[in-house]
């Protein structure tokens, strides 16, 4: 008495794979079932690795050059009715928030927003007034192989996106004049303050947003230029790990004071976040009906085959094989075109993902145009992230639904009347 799987049903299982047509096998829709499985499976790899690919490289822009938690002052009025929300205290409440656990920087911020000049060029910009020693770790922006400049002479300068700089038509050394409405104050009123800077660092971010509008100024400069004496717009501070940012508000509440705000980088981005998960379901779906599409060529597949092997499922049951010796040989027919097209589809998706960036970069070129548009997808390169668990629910996709499938017509086989297989032979 034999087991289930014996070698015998693996043997004949495997001839019925390979024979030719013109001996009642299929091998041309066995062909095109496993080729249907392997483009099906790739598919999904790819895409997945796509997406989670922009999504770690969309929040490693945000995280790398923005604050992980923005902590700033509710507004208030003053006695001259001016609504206002500076931190006057700042130094204090930097070295509070820096003694917080998890906590890695604390910088204060100046920020507003001017028109920058160059000739005949003329941006509007957000300027970031910060101290050098916190500039240098902000990690996009410090990042000395995408910098140009001495980020070191940031005092006696400024720091430019290199959107700006394109834009302004100014590079290292050279000066843009900074024009802000809300300047010097005199007897006939306010009048615009009008500086020229010299440019002595230039950053890529790897944000289109951030490259194109974003300026960096000494601290110190910036409080005088907005008129920021001794106060501060915000505390920009980074955490260890950014992904339980909000473990830390309670600490960091405690830590500003009382009027204290907090702002996180999920906060700020979240709905995009939000978009991009069920995307990445959406599409996860609409693949996964790819594969079972793919997936259902089996059933066409094999139902020829039970068809074309009546008479030798006739003879065998005759000999004493019985219905689950006849419906495991066809379903282990099955079940290998399923395995060696799921196999083949995670090697050929694991490489296209591999060398993504030179496929794209090809398919540049072959174009001749930008098939990535970083002014509407806000970064600039489009990698892919192989992931293990992305890889390993593709393949249980696949088998799950090829087993499940190749049932159908194996159970067909395994309940056909040997005598009626017989009667016409």
């Amino acid at each position: 008495m034999t087991g289930p799987f014996a070698r015998f049903e693996w043997l004949i299982a495997w001839r019925y794979l390979r024979a030719r047509r013109t001996e009642g096998g299929v091998s041309v829709m066995t062909w095109i079932s496993l080729i249907g499985i392997m483009l099906a499976v790739a598919a999904l790899i790819i895409t997945m690795a796509v997406r989670a690919g922009f999504r770690a490289e969309f929040v490693d822009t945000i995280l790398g050059a923005n604050a992980h938690v923005t902590l700033y002052n509710s507004s208030i009025v003053t006695e001259t009715g001016q609504i206002t929300r500076v931190i006057d205290d700042y130094a204090e409440k930097a070295e509070a928030v820096r003694a917080v656990p998890g906590v890695v920087r604390a910088a204060p911020l100046v920020k507003g927003q001017v028109m920058a000049n160059n000739q005949s060029y003329n941006i509007g910009v957000q300027v970031f007034g910060i101290a050098l020693e916190d500039l240098k770790g902000i990690p996009r922006i410090a990042d000395a192989n995408t910098g140009q400049g001495d980020i070191a002479r940031f005092d006696e300068g400024i720091a430019l996106g290199a959107g700006v700089a394109t834009d302004l038509g100014v590079g290292i050394g050279g000066r843009i004049r900074l024009i802000s409405p809300n300047g010097v104050r005199t007897a006939m009123g306010t009048s615009p303050r009008v500086k020229a800077y010299e440019v002595v660092y230039i950053f890529s971010a790897g944000r289109y947003d951030i490259d194109h509008t974003r300026v960096y100024m000494p601290f110190a400069e910036a409080q005088s230029y907005f008129n920021r004496e001794g106060l501060a717009d915000e505390l920009e501070i980074m955490v260890e790990n950014p992904e339980l940012v909000d473990e830390l508000n309670a600490d960091l509440m405690k830590a500003g004071g009382e009027r204290t705000l907090l702002w996180t980088w999920r906060d700020a981005s979240g709905s995009f976040l939000r978009a991009l998960d069920i995307e990445d379901t959406v599409m996860f779906v609409l693949m996964a009906v790819l594969v079972l599409i793919a997936s259902l060529n089996i059933i066409s597949g094999l139902v020829m085959l039970v068809k074309n092997k009546g008479r030798d499922i006739g003879i065998l049951r005759t000999m004493g094989l019985t219905e689950g010796s006849v419906l495991r040989v066809f379903f282990i027919c099955g079940a290998l075109v399923g395995l060696i097209g799921t196999l083949l589809g995670v090697v050929l998706g694991c490489l296209f993902a591999v060398y993504f960036d030179m496929i794209l970069a090809f398919v540049n070129s072959a174009t001749g145009g930008e098939v990535w548009d970083a002014s509407v997808r806000g970064i600039y390169r489009l990698p892919a992230k192989l992931m293990l668990g992305d890889v390993l629910a593709a393949v249980a996709l696949s088998l799950g639904l090829s087993f499940v499938i190749t049932l159908f017509p194996a159970r067909r086989a395994a309940r056909m009347n040997p005598v009626e297989a017989l009667r016409y032979e």
